[in-house]
């Protein structure tokens, strides 16, 4: 079982009450829902999209959160998904994502021990990249080619003092459930990297 929740916050309470530069800031807001929690390891998505009048979040949760005291009262709810609404079907989805590849290598070429990660920009290489994920995370999407891949701005944050930058690009499409179980945990645990700054988060819409 997990959990889905909505939060609905004006664009005016978020910039000027609650200080909400960016994607970090969002993160710490987020686990304000989850009290008791610090020092855990984070266990749950979320995303944060532009709407008409509000920011919306949404949060996939192996646990019911709590509102937050920031939270409009009237703007945040809560609902059960059971297992069984994933095992099988049809969705429609987006993905809104951090995608990258690994390469061992500084700019003079030179091995390093961890390796840095580059942003997927060209549609080709994201197009591998959901394909990849995809079969993974125990699911098919079809023709490839009619996935949508939507570049989104840079979204930069500060942390602990120093500054970053994570390239979103969302995709848009149809998926086909094809092993219910790892769907599941594909679904809970999410897609890709820099999860807790907002990415990986499956949204989806059954497709009768």
């Amino acid at each position: 079982m997990s959990y889905l929740t909505q939060i609905l916050v004006p664009y005016e309470t978020a910039v000027r009450h609650l200080k909400i530069r960016d994607s970090y800031d969002w993160h710490q807001r987020v686990w304000q829902a989850f009290k008791g929690r610090d020092g855990e390891k984070r266990d749950f998505l979320s995303r944060v999209d532009e709407m008409d009048e509000a920011y919306r979040v949404l949060i996939v949760s192996p646990q019911a959160p709590e509102k937050p005291d920031w939270c409009p009262t009237d703007c945040f709810h809560t609902k059960v998904i059971p297992d069984d609404y994933l095992a099988a079907g049809t969705f429609r989805f987006s993905l809104l994502v951090n995608p990258t590849r690994k390469v061992r290598s500084d700019a003079d070429g030179n091995r390093t021990k961890n390796g840095r990660r580059l942003p997927l920009t060209k549609r080709e290489e994201l197009l591998t990249w959901m394909q990849r994920k995809a079969e993974a995370g125990g699911f098919d999407i079809g023709d490839v080619e009619s996935l949508r891949t939507i570049p989104k701005p840079r979204s930069y944050f500060q942390k602990a003092g120093m500054s970053g930058v994570h390239f979103a690009v969302e995709f848009q499409g149809v998926l086909t459930v094809t092993d219910a179980e790892l769907f599941r945990r594909t679904f809970t645990s999410g897609i890709g990297s820099a999860k807790a700054f907002g990415f990986g988060l499956l949204a989806l819409a059954p497709l009768s």
